[in-house]
């Protein structure tokens, strides 16, 4: 009887098959991708919505949302304990028994505070973050936040005494919901920031002072603050510490549109600029830009609670009415 022989692929029908796999995987690669982001996206939305809601339990408790930083004259120098906003609003996130243990007549930096400082809160970070690990420090670790507090355009803080900013948030001031004249929802509180920021700090910026000079969101970076580019001032990593109420780490400005590049540091990465800090008297100017690592934007939390999408392409102008909170702006709802 004849042998039956069973036939086998050949060396071309198997690479045939691998292409076809490969292929693929190539079209549902991105696709499964893009799901993952949507979902993160969804989560972040959830974690602004948390803190909108803190927001308006810890005004409707207190009378008023909590200040960016607190700030006093000690003799000749200044003082501050250096706590965020974001610290005060623990108990209305589930996290009263942190709060309780925390000492708010001592700076964070002291022993008393260092276990507190060290916490890495879930709702304080974005899923898409690809830096969350905690900041260590000699002999301290801090925790990260991606989502910070509206301190204003380029102003920030004129000093002790000085009008407030035209944000949501400053040091020493705690606004009123009645006091945001432009609309809750015409007014962005939070928005997202990326951890690790590299900041250009205690720059001079001669083309950024009140009342008249502040840039227009148009204007050149590089023309309107050269320090960008010729590197004066101390370069450092910002937003690495929740507790630390000072703009560079826990704030954001309206100064640029969300995730505008502007190239500068050591690296020629993106890069903020600021002035003298808040927690030693001001006047402090600055650009601390939104970012985030959604593709197209940022999630931005508005005063009435709600969370919008906003586009790396809104207009700039657009960007800073949403920033102020009395300003007098009408901002058509297409606009971002």
């Amino acid at each position: 009887m004849p042998r039956l022989q069973s036939r086998g692929f050949t060396l071309i029908e198997l690479l045939v098959v691998i292409a076809i796999i490969a292929v693929l995987i190539a079209l549902l690669l991105p696709a499964v991708q893009a799901a993952r982001e949507a979902a993160r996206r969804i989560q972040c939305t959830n974690n602004l919505k948390q803190i909108g809601l803190a927001l308006a339990n810890y005004e409707s408790s207190q009378g008023a949302l909590p200040p960016s930083l607190v700030v006093a004259r000690d003799g000749s120098e200044f003082w501050s304990n250096g706590w965020s906003a974001q610290s005060r609003l623990l108990p209305f996130l589930e996290q009263g028994t942190v709060f309780n243990a925390t000492n708010y007549t001592l700076s964070y930096k002291m022993p008393d505070n260092t276990t507190i400082s060290r916490i890495q809160f879930s709702a304080f970070i974005c899923p898409s973050e690809v830096r969350p690990e905690p900041k260590i420090s000699p002999g301290k670790e801090y925790g990260v936040a991606n989502y910070n507090a509206n301190v204003g355009d380029w102003y920030i803080f004129g000093g002790l005494g000085t009008p407030g900013n035209r944000g949501a948030f400053g040091p020493n001031r705690s606004r009123r919901l009645g006091d945001f004249t432009d609309g809750l929802s015409n007014t962005v509180v939070f928005s997202e920031v990326k951890t690790y920021q590299g900041f250009l700090t205690d720059c001079s910026l001669p083309n950024v002072q009140e009342p008249g000079s502040i840039p227009t969101p148009f204007a050149d970076p590089y023309a309107a603050a050269p320090e960008y580019q010729s590197g004066a001032g101390t370069y450092k990593f910002a937003h690495a510490e929740w507790v630390d109420g000072a703009a560079l780490e826990t704030g954001f400005t309206t100064a640029w549109p969300p995730n505008k590049v502007i190239r500068g540091g050591p690296d020629n990465a993106d890069i903020d600029i600021g002035t003298t800090g808040e927690k030693v008297g001001g006047p402090t100017y600055g650009a601390i830009t939104s970012r985030s690592y959604h593709p197209g934007g940022v999630n931005a939390l508005l005063g009435d609670g709600s969370v919008r999408f906003i586009k790396d392409a809104i207009d700039g102008q657009a960007w800073r009415a949403l920033g102020s909170v009395a300003g007098g702006e009408v901002i058509s709802a297409d606009s971002y």
